[in-house]
């Protein structure tokens, strides 16, 4: 990796900078810190791709203290090369693991782990592909850990525009390219908001990503003029119920007619 990542010819490094930008990441100050990275080793790193042919750099169009990288035809076709042997090997590692769910679940798990503290929460419309992804992971995994099962034409599902500004506000959790949380506030008149669709991907759990959310969650509300937070959720799912709790919620009387949950509660921003 020292010297030839991958049989390419450069080092780990100088592919990890090509491989961000190729996945477009182009302004240099955010790919210094999307790989953690010091200022003189990502000039070096970006000096010796430009040497190689491989990338342009120049001053950004709306302010030229910053600048942009982007990769040439040649680079372009690096960043293809790269991706190909990644996934070859890949694909070889799996084909011989007599069990690649738990193989994939485990390396998700560890990617998780590596990457929590780059992760972002991003404000999403909630019908967006990424914001869909979670949705329906939650929805799967409700279906599999209530005793009844899960239909969500029969649960209280928010119309989205209530989860879109200026009434609410949905977020999805990115790490690395990929959904791994959501959650939203729906606005009911003004006042008070309802938090719905709270879920966190398995291999993310444990990283106080949920608490996280919750805050992000409490700020716009704030910001959207709630006075008051509501949630619901049931108690087959006690992780999600000892978290409110931690978290300063307090318990309340039901307070809408949705099949699913049996604990509620509330609270005052």
């Amino acid at each position: 990796m020292d010297q030839s990542f991958l049989g390419r010819g450069r080092p780990l490094g100088a592919a990890r900078v090509l491989n961000a930008i190729g996945r477009g990441i182009c302004e240099v100050g955010a790919i210094r810190d999307y790989l953690g990275l010091d200022s003189g080793l990502m000039s070096r790193l970006l000096r010796a791709l430009e040497d190689e042919g491989l990338v342009t750099t120049s001053p950004a169009p709306s302010d030229a203290r910053r600048r942009i990288a982007n990769l040439t035809p040649a680079g372009m076709s690096e960043f293809e090369a790269y991706e190909a042997l990644s996934n070859q090997r890949a694909q070889r590692l799996l084909d011989h693991h007599p069990n690649r769910a738990d193989l994939i679940a485990a390396m998700d798990l560890i990617a998780s782990a590596l990457g929590q503290h780059a992760v972002t929460f991003e404000e999403v419309d909630p019908r967006a592909p990424e914001a869909v992804t979670c949705l329906n992971a939650y929805f799967a995994e409700l279906a599999r850990r209530f005793r009844t099962g899960f239909e969500v034409h029969l649960s209280k599902d928010p119309e989205a525009v209530d989860m879109l500004r200026p009434k609410g506000a949905f977020f999805v959790i990115m790490s690395d390219g990929l959904p791994i949380g959501c959650g939203g506030v729906k606005g009911h008149d003004g006042t008070w908001g309802e938090v719905k669709r709270v879920w966190i991907d398995p291999s993310a759990r444990g990283l106080r990503l949920a608490a996280r959310l919750m805050e992000q969650i409490e700020r716009t509300a704030r910001d959207l003029g709630m006075t008051t937070l509501r949630l619901d959720t049931n108690s087959q799912l006690p992780e999600a119920v000892a978290m409110y709790r931690r978290l300063g919620w307090r318990e309340i009387d039901r307070f809408n007619d949705d099949p699913y949950p049996d604990v509620f509660f509330e609270k005052r921003l």
